[in-house]
């Protein structure tokens, strides 16, 4: 095609840019508290090409690695696309040679049998190293100093599984990460890899399982004991595929499920929840053990968030017909049966976060996204065509719930969280906030805001002087992990 297409996927602030950019010392408006000292590093879909078909979505965008160097209040930024074996052969190529999401049968001939991950969705730091990762592949190891491409990441051969989740997990107090990759033997297969890796990033361990259909597993959760893994009836088709069709079709009369095993366990012991049919859920808050019983705290929805998943499967709703909720799960693992508890928390929303010092611990607040109502319609752009326009803070335990709403015409991407040294703080949140200026025209700024009191809103703001599309996933380095990292690299 020799332009992108007039579609939601390519318009508003999903709008190509494909700019590799960087500036030192960006203004900065207030003041950036001193201990807010590192990176925050962000996974932003950008197509370097415009698509082989006009259909194309924003989860095919290639991968591109942003960066906030933040030191003494001062803010430089940068922005390189992942050199995955994808971006490589249609840069030489200078055009698309790889064809529909996540569907092979669609692609160029000379592209057969290569490498289709475009790792645009989650940055991970772990052991000293910088990964980028999207479900469909191996992660690629990126530079955090330059974010030049090192390589795709299989710890030395001794992970097996051909992907990596987007969603690892990282306990608080031993360092390790626990991860997984479905898909883990080839398209549609049913198989799971499960692993771990320890503090110092060396794989320890990884076993497999099969999931009960194969399902899209966008995220999972870990407690103190134990390993969760939700299954929801977004399903892949091999028949479907080869047909040219869409990778995942959302089945709402299909069962859910969860897996529950001990996190160091065997996979025997997986223990089958059964939920209700056609919910899903792509990303999880938290989880953590409480007098025998498990709670789970999810972003859950009566269907499918993306519009082309539900239309695979038949599905006809307006986006603003889906209802749901945080949702808390509650399993009794002392008692037998398949069943659990539910109920609603808080307001819908996605895109959570809370403390590292809380991940698979009892937690007191978290954040997540939502949409202000009085901010008026929301702007087009992120992966499900809207995006969100205000920022919760809620304490589950008690129900208080706090809101950031922004203005009309503005919307906010998923923040990530810098813990205080005080303990009687609740540190800082770093977000990306874009407002509409004109028809077409976007202006972004890199927000700070306190944590504990967001409704004051932001403490300062860095205006970008660039474009900037919406992003997916980020993470926050601190300027101790990156100083540790830089000293165990050979000179």
């Amino acid at each position: 095609m020799p332009a992108y297409p007039r579609t939601i996927h390519f318009i508003g602030l999903n709008t190509p840019v494909g700019v590799e950019w960087s500036a030192r010392n960006l203004d900065v408006i207030g003041d950036i508290p001193a201990e807010i000292d590192g990176a925050f590093f962000r996974a932003v879909p950008d197509p370097a090409h415009a698509p082989m078909f006009d259909d194309d979505i924003v989860l095919s965008g290639d991968g591109m690695v942003a960066k906030f160097a933040i030191q003494d209040g001062k803010v430089d930024y940068a922005i390189r696309f992942v050199e995955t074996e994808r971006y490589a052969l249609e840069k030489d190529a200078r055009r698309a040679l790889f064809g529909r999401y996540r569907n092979p049968f669609t692609d160029d001939p000379a592209v057969a049998g290569r490498d289709r991950t475009v790792a645009n969705t989650t940055p991970v730091w772990h052991g000293g190293r910088l990964f980028m990762t999207k479900e469909d592949g191996l992660g690629y190891e990126v530079d955090p100093d330059t974010l030049a491409t090192i390589g795709r990441w299989d710890y030395h051969g001794a992970f097996t599984s051909q992907t990596f989740t987007a969603h690892p997990r990282v306990d608080p107090d031993t360092g390790e990460m626990f991860f997984f990759g479905y898909e883990a033997d080839g398209l549609c297969s049913t198989r799971i890899a499960y692993a771990i890796a320890d503090r110092d990033g060396n794989l320890v361990s990884e076993q497999w399982f099969d999931q009960p259909y194969c399902s899209t597993i966008h995220d999972f959760a870990i407690t103190q004991n134990y390993a969760i893994f939700p299954i929801f009836p977004t399903t892949a088709d091999l028949d479907r595929l080869k047909a040219g069709g869409e990778h995942w079709a959302h089945q709402q009369h299909l069962d859910s499920w969860v897996g529950i095993m001990p996190r160091y366990g065997k996979v025997e012991e997986m223990r089958w929840f059964k939920g209700r049919p056609g919910i899903s859920a792509f990303h999880l808050l938290n989880a953590f053990e409480e007098d025998g019983r498990i709670h789970l705290d999810l972003c859950l929805l009566d269907t499918n968030a993306f519009g082309f998943m539900r239309e695979a499967g038949g599905i006809q709703r307006d986006q603003r017909d889906i209802h749901g909720g945080l949702t808390r799960w509650t399993f009794d693992m002392e008692k037998p049966g398949d069943g659990y508890e539910e109920r609603v928390v808080g307001p819908p929303g996605d895109m959570p976060r809370l403390r590292d010092a809380d991940q698979g611990r009892p937690y007191r607040a978290a954040w997540y996204l939502s949409m202000n109502m009085a901010g008026g319609p929301p702007l087009l752009g992120g992966p499900v065509g809207v995006a969100f326009n205000a920022l919760l803070r809620i304490e589950p335990g008690n129900g208080r719930i706090d809101m950031m709403g922004l203005e009309p015409g503005m919307a906010i991407s998923e923040p990530v969280h810098v813990p205080s040294q005080r303990p009687d703080h609740e540190g800082w949140l770093l977000m990306v906030v874009d407002r509409q200026v004109g028809e077409a025209d976007f202006k972004s700024a890199l927000w700070i805001v306190d944590a504990g009191a967001i409704d004051a809103g932001p403490i300062a703001q860095v205006p970008m002087p660039l474009p900037m599309r919406a992003q997916v996933h980020g993470a926050w380095v601190s300027a101790a992990q990156l100083a540790t990292a830089k000293s165990r690299r050979p000179a």
